[in-house]
């Protein structure tokens, strides 16, 4: 079996196998407030994921090797060759990363500049086109060059796990019982003790994502401003209303009142002080 091959086979398992429960720790840590993808929760992460790494990769390494080459590879597998396989991605992975990088900046610099001297010597190229043409030009040596280095990662895993691979032993046996062995490495025989403590574990993670919400309901910031808020028109009640309605005539008498007796004396309507003046004709009535 090729080295690449071989990588591929238990990288592939070994990454499925662990991925959920990263998926656990990354939420406990968005439960906390504490990103795990920058700063100290990815440190965070990449720690607590190292024993689920070693862990996985231990047992994907012994199953693709008893399904695909019928050997059994020695107890701690999984320790070195996650060592074997730090160490190299360490090193490896940001190379690849300054190469795909490096490949991308030349390759959009090239496609810029001859795009420029296409529609300046021969013809416009109308917007759409432009934007397909571009990401056809600097795209496709890119991605060439991104499969050739994950190649070569893939073959370094593969390298570094065909040691194991030769310091293993051969297993003898029908095709049944290597299936019965690959099974029990998966299934444990004691299930119930493995239910209980998996039940176990599932309420204590639980608890703990409830205890780290700092807050249960949901509800909108101080300075959010509400748009389109629908009012609720009030039930009109006929009593009231005359209530209201009294009361406002009411309180308007009392004012009008008040009004008047602060008026000044100069303002006020004449009174009628003296006795209407009598004719000459009613005075000379006996």
């Amino acid at each position: 079996m090729s080295n690449a091959k071989l990588g591929l086979l238990v990288f592939w398992p070994t990454f499925w196998t662990g991925f959920p429960i990263k998926m656990v720790i990354a939420l406990l840590l968005l439960a906390a407030h504490v990103h795990p993808w920058e700063g100290t929760g990815l440190q965070a992460l990449l720690l607590l994921s190292v024993p689920v790494d070693i862990w996985a990769l231990g047992l994907c390494t012994r199953t693709v090797l008893l399904e695909r080459l019928n050997v059994d590879p020695p107890k701690g597998t999984g320790l070195r060759l996650w060592g074997y396989w730090a160490a190299f991605s360490v090193v490896y992975l940001p190379l690849l990363s300054f190469v795909v990088s490096g490949v991308k900046a030349l390759t959009l610099s090239a496609t810029e500049a001859t795009i420029h001297f296409v529609e300046e010597s021969i013809v416009a190229i109308p917007i759409a086109e432009k934007i397909s043409l571009e990401l056809v030009m600097w795209g496709t040596p890119t991605t060439i060059v991104l499969i050739v280095l994950l190649y070569g990662w893939l073959w370094g895993l593969g390298a570094m796990a065909q040691r194991f691979v030769r310091a293993a032993t051969s297993v003898d046996g029908t095709f049944q019982d290597i299936v019965c062995r690959w099974d029990f490495l998966r299934i444990p025989k004691d299930q119930p003790l493995v239910l209980t403590a998996f039940t176990g574990t599932g309420v204590v993670l639980v608890l703990v994502f409830w205890g780290l919400i700092p807050v249960s309901t949901p509800h909108p910031h101080e300075e959010y401003e509400f748009v389109h808020v629908q009012k609720v028109e009030e039930k009109i009640v006929p009593k009231d209303v005359m209530k209201r309605a009294e009361q406002t005539l009411a309180r308007a008498e009392a004012t009008l009142k008040e009004l008047e007796t602060d008026k000044p004396a100069g303002e006020r309507p004449k009174e009628e002080t003296s006795a209407p003046t009598k004719t000459v004709e009613e005075e000379s009535k006996p």
